[in-house]
């Protein structure tokens, strides 16, 4: 192996090692690592600014959503859906627990996964509290969820958007053809309720005397809402416009139509809306993608298809990936794992012949990155640093004084893990059975 395919190699790894051990802020050794390959002539500037370029798409669906949920947040709407948890439950911990994972599930299935957690977070711990209830179970309820109803729609994971969007996936597309696999990891979530967490399941409470937190400016979150509903709107039929608007210029149209709405209305400052925003995750994305970038440079991705395309076409190909992307998404990040992944699978697929000449992924192709988009989601489930919701549920649980281990975390993670891998196993095996007829 040349000298600088292994030094981006190790540098690639690295990262994901100083992330996985808590070593560093996941941002600040992504960057690094970056500036490393900068640094010694591994990548030139331009090339990096090439490979960024090349994931415009994700960077500004997540902007474009940031900017969309932080003028929602203003409006107070969050903290008066997430309080009416309480009364809805009429003092039943089944009915607490059932209506997290439907108002998680809802929410995730339009915005990334990590926002959701934050949004809803910082309120279940209160709550708890105030019917005696150990918060720590509802918030890591609330982010295997999250990371669960991601898969529902093409922009409800970064994952899924970067392997929908490498595959060429439309909105539409996407939601006909893979959303029903988020459908069903959201009921065996649910399935599992009774199991993993009896104490709450079984618990009856007193509901408290609560004032409902107020809703600031409703004339201003109409409006807000209008934009949503086009937004949706164009995420289902944006890409059949005679000029074709895709989900990120979608969410960017969003953002901008946001700004305009909050400022006019006062709500929140624009200056103060874009310090709110989330520039550490942004900033992350950037840094992962110049370190595939430097991977991409130095051939290993194209060495690494090379071998993955022998196994590509074979029976036992969608399983394979679908428990090592999983497994590997247990103890490092997901979506590094997965936007490094991604590539290497669609050069795999087109050296296997599952490409036409216009680069159009055949339908054999659609269960091996299926496989790929539910095992980096689900895989991310199973411990506390999988995913980066599950790091920032943990950042909530110790601000709030009920702070999660590691150990803790397995508890619920794994077992969810293993019962959603399964159904995942059997939806991939009817997918395959039905593109393939």
């Amino acid at each position: 192996m040349p000298l600088d395919a292994l030094f981006a190699v190790l540098v690639f790894a690295a990262v994901l090692l100083a992330t996985a051990l808590g070593v560093t802020h996941l941002t600040a050794a992504a960057l690094l690592g970056a500036v490393l390959l900068l640094a010694t002539g591994v990548l030139t500037m331009p090339e990096a600014v090439q490979s960024v370029a090349l994931s415009q798409g994700t960077l500004t669906l997540l902007f474009g959503m940031m900017v969309l949920v932080r003028s929602l947040e203003a409006t107070g709407v969050f903290s008066v859906v997430a309080h009416r948890l309480l009364p809805l439950s009429h003092g039943r911990g089944s009915r607490l627990l059932i209506g997290v994972v439907l108002l998680t599930t809802v929410i995730c299935a339009w915005l990334p996964n990590a926002t959701t957690v934050l949004l809803i977070g910082p309120l279940l711990p209160p709550l708890a509290r105030e019917v005696k209830l150990d918060p720590r179970p509802l918030l890591i309820l609330l982010v295997l969820t999250a990371n669960s109803a991601g898969l529902l729609t093409l922009i409800g994971d970064p994952a899924t958007y970067i392997v929908g969007t490498g595959l060429g996936l439309s909105f539409g597309a996407y939601l006909l053809q893979i959303s029903s696999a988020g459908l069903l990891g959201v009921l065996v979530l649910l399935a599992t309720l009774p199991w993993l967490y009896p104490a709450i399941w079984k618990a009856r409470f007193t509901l408290p005397q609560q004032v409902p937190p107020p809703l600031h400016h409703r004339r201003t979150l109409g409006l807000l809402l209008t934009v949503v509903a086009v937004m949706l709107a164009l995420f289902l039929g944006g890409e059949l416009l005679p000029v074709p608007i895709t989900p990120d210029a979608v969410a960017l149209t969003g953002a901008a139509a946001s700004l305009v709405i909050v400022h006019q209305s006062g709500l929140i400052s624009v200056d103060r809306l874009l310090s709110l925003i989330d520039w550490s995750t942004l900033i992350y994305f950037m840094a992962v993608f110049v370190l595939i970038g430097g991977l991409q440079r130095t051939g290993v991705l194209a060495a690494v298809a090379e071998a993955l395309a022998n196994q590509v076409g074979t029976v036992g190909a969608v399983p394979l990936l679908l428990v090592s992307t999983a497994l590997l998404s247990a103890v490092v990040p997901n979506i590094p794992l997965v936007a490094a992944l991604t590539p290497i699978l669609i050069e795999a697929s087109r050296q296997a012949g599952l490409a036409g000449a216009d680069g159009t992924m055949a339908a054999g192709a659609l269960p091996l990155f299926a496989a790929l988009m539910l095992g980096g989601t689900l895989g991310g489930n199973a411990t506390l640093i999988g995913a980066s919701a599950n790091l920032v549920g943990a950042g909530i649980a110790r601000q709030q004084g009920s702070p999660l281990s590691f150990g803790y975390w397995l508890r619920f993670g794994v077992p969810t893990l293993v019962v959603q891998l399964g159904a995942a196993a059997l939806w991939l095996a009817a997918f395959a059975a039905f593109t393939n007829r």
